[in-house]
């Protein structure tokens, strides 16, 4: 059984804030508040069925809560062409939120007059090329859970693709030299090395000082092959396994963080309503995930010995 609680997320302040920020700096420029206020926001999202459509409903209920208005939602198919920019124009939108593949697909074909703010993806194509928020939970913010949950933790492992997760594990360098542990990456960029990358971590793994990360990579953490062996492994070994996948923590990963939908939305609002600025200028790239939730796993925190309060803790979902 699933038990949700959802606390107010200590990030949220600097949230509202950002927010704040922008609605002054309008204010304090008649012009940028005319033209902020004139434009709609369109969101273009992947037309698929459900579950999947309802994260994607649940961002865009973000962006309207943030915006209060003037935003159009936008179901994108596989054939989505010159009618999406006509339409675009009708509704007067200077700026669009491409959620998914498809719609940054989309948004991709606009000519250059829209601004574009990615979303609902985990990596880029072309980095220089957009901005927007990565799916992929803040390596600062594992990283604090971590530490919380697994105080002697010392060293944490990964294995990625040297490519699709080359800037999450950049930004992860960082986060782990601030919370005083080694980052030991191993690269892989097929499913057979990944299988020898987990060999070659688990042969040195210590379930006293290390962890085992599961990055959001579709190379090297495969729910096929990769994930029921590396559970196993982390297991026997008493090792602490984390990941970014509600769905990990069920099977039996220590915990996980992973995206609060609708808070992202709203973050993703906050970057539309900026690119609508005369001056602005925010570097292209994505920006690492803030709004999350936390999925804890206690039948697997027992095991380790961990002394963990389930009730002293903001969890989102616990299992089993």
């Amino acid at each position: 059984m699933i038990h949700y609680r959802l606390p107010r997320p200590p990030w949220a302040v600097s949230r509202t804030w950002v927010a704040l920020g922008l609605l002054l700096a309008g204010l304090a420029s008649p012009a940028r508040a005319v033209t902020a206020a004139s434009d709609t926001i369109a969101v273009l999202f992947p037309d698929i069925g459900e579950p999947y459509r309802k994260v994607f409903t649940e961002m865009i209920d973000g962006v309207e809560l943030q915006l209060g208005g003037k935003v159009r939602a936008i179901p994108v198919g596989a054939t989505a062409g010159a009618d999406v920019q006509a339409s675009l124009r009708r509704q007067g939108a200077r700026t669009v939120i491409a959620l998914g593949r498809q719609g940054l697909k989309t948004a991709g074909a606009l000519d250059g007059s829209f601004g574009i703010v990615v979303g609902g993806i985990s990596a880029l194509p072309e980095p220089e090329r957009w901005r927007g928020i990565s799916l992929a939970p803040d390596p600062v913010l594992l990283f604090s859970w971590l530490k919380t949950l697994v105080p002697g933790v010392r060293r944490v492992l990964v294995v990625h693709h040297p490519v699709h997760s080359q800037a999450i594990v950049r930004q992860a360098r960082e986060a782990a030299r601030g919370h005083g542990l080694e980052l030991l990456a191993f690269e892989a960029t097929d499913l057979a090395a990944a299988v020898r990358g987990y060999h070659a971590a688990f042969a040195m793994l210590d379930g006293r000082r290390d962890a085992l990360w599961l990055p959001q990579d579709s190379v090297t953490v495969d729910d096929n092959t990769i994930l029921p062996m590396v559970l196993r492994e982390s297991w026997n070994r008493g090792v602490p396994l984390f990941s970014s996948s509600v769905l990990h923590v069920r099977k039996g990963v220590l915990f996980a963080l992973y995206p609060d939908n609708v808070a992202l939305g709203r973050d993703l609002a906050v970057l539309a309503q900026a690119a609508l600025l005369p001056d602005e200028t925010a570097r292209p790239g994505l920006q690492p995930l803030r709004a999350v939730r936390v999925a804890f796993n206690t039948r697997t925190a027992s095991h380790l010995g961990l002394d963990v309060d389930s009730h002293q803790h903001p969890f989102d979902a616990i299992f089993p």
